[in-house]
């Protein structure tokens, strides 16, 4: 897998995280135990931190930066959907982000909600515990998402980096 040291700092991966070898991780960058990264997912801890907690899933094609002044952090227990983008944002545990969303500075994801399909928040956006964003731009609906939402997926994509750590193997032409 392409993982970079880049100016003395080296990406921290857990032994027990799968990083697809089509993913790239460069830089001050943290992964958790039994996460996940899948293909063509980027990690580019250059300017700032990027830290991803435990059993948290970082899907294909997404965009994971930070700048100087805003690190980005992903809790524990996370979905985050193909092709988002997250940049100089905090990510609480058990939150779900969409397919497709674009999540930027500032914006507090609180634990157990739920940022849409393609939702796109604005600067320093917050939002509240098991409530979902959803539009262009967002909005914040309040009680909107069932406690156990997330577990589910959480717990396919654990299972699914195990079965990946186990038996992916490449076949050349």
């Amino acid at each position: 897998m392409p993982v970079y040291a880049l100016d003395g700092l080296v990406p921290v991966i857990h032994p027990d995280a799968f990083v697809h070898p089509d993913a790239v991780v460069i830089g001050d960058v943290t992964v958790g135990a039994e996460s996940t990264v899948w293909p063509c997912a980027v990690l580019r801890g250059d300017y700032g931190r990027i830290t991803v907690g435990e059993r948290t899933s970082v899907q294909d094609g997404t965009v994971v930066h930070a700048t100087a002044e805003k690190a980005t952090s992903i809790g524990s227990d996370c979905v985050i959907g193909h092709a988002v983008h997250l940049e100089g944002c905090s990510i609480l545990d058990r939150v779900l982000v969409g397919n497709g969303a674009i999540v930027m500075h500032d914006v507090v994801a609180k634990t157990g909600s739920v940022i849409a399909a393609g939702a796109v928040l604005r600067n320093g956006t917050v939002v509240p515990e098991r409530a979902m964003a959803r539009g262009v731009p967002a909005v914040v609906h309040l009680d909107a998402v069932r406690e156990d939402l997330v577990s589910e997926a959480v717990e396919l994509y654990v299972g699914n980096g195990h079965r990946y750590r186990r038996s992916l193997r490449r076949l050349d032409a």
